[in-house]
């Protein structure tokens, strides 16, 4: 048996005074000590805990790793001969230490009885065999897709645990890797630490008064995935943004701004009314900075456009032209005319066809717009009665040219309890709902431009308000930098256009036409059977193809949203020219240089990337030294290889979207210029050679 080496390398060299154990995990060597007092088994059946309970007396018993362990806790002084019983009991099939990270004491490591070995691939079966045996391991499965790799599991002839025989493993030439399956709870989702994020109930919420399970859109999981790219620019125009707001920065984070009203790059508000921008812009892109509030997508960039406060065809033209030419990918419409009936002209509704069919390099511009809060249809006629002065009175027609025009996604807003918001418009064009508040006491409901105020609704209608960023110096909605009661569909509007956000970040390859298809798929069909409290209506319910004239066709889902259009990103790629660039100049990888060295190959082909792989021939006495990132002409950066390959010398592989995802990032970019790799050795002691690398790319365009 070939005995692991006392001098294991570690981040910061040998440190002979420790007393632990080494994990090889996610490119870095990590340090674990023994959680006092505790340790696991895995049963051969669940009828054998009772029995070995009244055996060990422990303090306390519950199971770990989605049940596959059971946990004991034991007074310090008597757990290593509780131990020592455990593994003498037939009815144990293994049993270990608990763990726990040095650097990161919180976290607990809990052993299973299986580990992954990757051998050379020209090791042969009986020295594989001859091996294993040896450590008291054996073979379970072949690990699918990868040649000499398999799953194996600690038989009772062993007698270490498995990370001790990883490392032993580890230290043989014939093997590649070797990880233990680890055990580690489940942290929860990802969370902002912006102090208002708690409130922002509409982003995730685990219940309480008022919140009914599922009201949320699911971001926490969404984020999980991505919280937005600084590539994908979401243009908000409304009637003016507080630039100096703290979640309205950020580095990168502002575009090309413009003000349409006063013709220059400010577009600040003028008016002490002009409030309404900075909380739409707040709950679409507000920046994650650990104060204040979040937006959907608070990685995303901010295109913010201060609108003439009119609508007419020039007006509409310069709107959806300008977002185009600065580079928008989503345009936020939080408004709507000022009129109960209101068809687009030609040229308006060519301005919108056009953004979202030459938009974006040909992909199109996501559009979405508010559905109105006068609890009409968007396209219908209604029988007015009790308005006063008859301002409106009979059959009366509700258009808004702008909510039904085919590329536009209209978005209604749904509430706190899952209900409908009883301000939202409705009807057959609306594509999704989102949330927001509901109307509070005596909302007058609806006011359309001139027209007097329409009958109101008397009764309380209950949900939480939209808790979003707000002007700042005491001017705004509340006396703060922060409001708790924005709502309407002005605040459903931008949620829907952070998720088109997230969606582009992580799938640039999208039409607008399918994000538009994707976030109405995996919509939640939220119900609500109660009658409209003003009109007595029921449309809480779908029809036969899905669609409710309440929510379109659900709520919208982030996460659900984020992982279709992830997985669409592999789906009917059209990888187009395929382009072939190699750099052969074999160059020295400076030791532990936190530059480390750069090789650059061109590419002379225009179009935009579709496919992208890289290959790399490296040696390196310990490659777990080394990591290498893919620099794209535009500067971004990608992380293709840590620092996990351990005690390998040899690295001779080839990095493809299938295995190496984080490769998705750059589709999307543009193809011509030079092309970077950077590897860098992060540790003393030891250098080695970039041999030769090359870059294969899908180009359309």
């Amino acid at each position: 048996m070939t005995a692991f080496p006392s001098d294991a390398r570690l981040p910061n060299g040998p440190r002979s005074n420790f007393r632990g154990e080494i994990l090889q995990r996610g490119g870095e060597e990590l340090l674990l000590e023994k959680v006092p007092a505790r340790f696991t088994t895995r049963l051969t059946a669940a009828s054998a805990l009772a029995p070995l309970q009244q055996r060990l007396n422990p303090l306390a018993v519950r199971p770990v790793a989605g049940g596959q362990l059971v946990e004991w806790q034991m007074a310090e002084n008597s757990l290593e001969a509780a131990l020592t019983t455990a593994r003498q009991d037939p009815t144990v099939r293994f049993a270990s230490h608990v763990y726990r990270l040095v650097d990161s004491p919180q976290t607990w490591v809990y052993l299973t009885a299986q580990l992954t070995v990757q051998f050379a691939p020209d090791t042969t079966k009986d020295t594989i065999d001859a091996l294993l045996g040896s450590l008291g391991i054996a073979i379970e499965n072949p690990l699918e897709g990868m040649p000499k790799t398999f799953v194996v599991r600690v038989t009772p002839a062993a007698i270490e645990n498995p990370i001790k025989i990883a490392n032993r493993l580890m230290a043989l030439e014939m093997v590649l890797a070797a990880e233990p399956n680890l055990a580690i709870e489940t942290g929860s989702l990802y969370r902002p630490t912006d102090d208002r994020y708690p409130q922002q109930w509409h982003l995730f919420h685990n219940g309480g008064p008022s919140l009914v399970p599922g009201s949320h859109i699911s971001a926490e999981a969404a984020w999980d995935i991505t919280r937005g790219s600084r590539s994908v620019v979401i243009a908000v125009s409304d009637d003016g943004f507080d630039l100096n707001h703290p979640d309205l920065q950020g580095m990168g984070k502002l575009v090309a701004p413009l003000d349409l009203r006063d013709k220059d790059a400010l577009p600040l508000p003028a008016k002490q009314d002009e409030n309404h921008g900075t909380a739409v812009a707040g709950l679409a892109i507000g920046e994650e900075n650990t104060t204040g509030i979040v937006g959907v997508a608070p990685g995303c960039a901010f295109l913010p456009i201060r609108t003439t406060g009119f609508i007419d065809d020039g007006a509409i033209e310069q709107l959806f032209d300008e977002a185009v030419r600065r580079g928008a990918a989503v345009i936020v419409c939080s408004w709507s005319p000022a009129a109960n009936y209101f068809p687009l002209t030609l040229r308006q509704t060519n301005a919108l066809t056009r953004a979202a069919t030459t938009g974006r390099n040909g992909k199109g511009c996501v559009i979405v717009f508010s559905a109105g809060n006068a609890n009409r249809p968007v396209s219908g006629t209604i029988n007015e009665t009790q308005w006063p002065k008859n301002a409106l009175s009979g059959p009366t027609r509700w258009l808004s040219g702008f909510a039904i025009h085919p590329d536009v996604i209209a978005v209604s807003a749904s509430t706190s309890l899952g209900t409908k918001a009883a301000y939202s418009n409705w009807g057959e064009h609306i594509a999704v709902a989102a949330p927001s508040n509901n109307a509070p006491p005596n909302m007058a409901l609806p006011q359309v431009g001139n027209v007097p105020t329409g009958p109101p609704l008397t009764q309380y209608q209950p949900g939480r308000g939209m808790v979003t960023s707000d002007r700042t110096q005491a001017a705004g909605y509340s006396g703060e930098d922060y409001t708790n009661t924005f709502g309407g569909t002005s605040s459903s509007c931008p949620v829907v256009a952070g998720v088109a956000g997230l969606m582009l970040s992580v799938n640039p390859s999208l039409t607008a036409r399918q994000v538009r298809e994707i976030l109405q798929a995996t919509a939640d069909k939220i119900v609500d059977r109660t009658p409209d409290p003003q009109l007595g209506l029921q449309h809480g319910t779908y029809n036969a193809s899905g669609h409710s004239q309440w929510f379109g066709y659900g709520k919208v889902d982030a996460a659900a949203a984020v992982r279709e259009a992830q997985r669409r990103a592999f789906v009917g790629r059209q990888l187009g020219r395929v382009v072939q660039q190699q750099n052969q100049a074999a160059q020295g990888i400076p030791d532990n240089r936190p530059g480390g060295v750069e090789s650059n190959v061109a590419v002379a082909t225009t179009g935009i990337v579709t496919d992208v792989q890289v290959e790399v021939s490296l040696d390196h006495p310990f490659l777990g030294d080394i990591s290498l990132t893919l620099i794209a002409p535009n500067g971004t950066t990608v992380l293709i290889q840590g620092r996990t390959l351990g005690r390998q010398t040899e690295l001779r592989t080839t990095y493809t979207l299938q295995t190496t995802p984080v490769l998705l990032r750059l589709l999307g970019q543009p193809a011509q210029g030079s092309w970077r790799l950077r590897a860098i050795d992060h540790v003393p002691g030891a250098t080695g050679q970039l041999l030769i690398w090359g870059l294969t790319l899908g180009v359309s365009g």
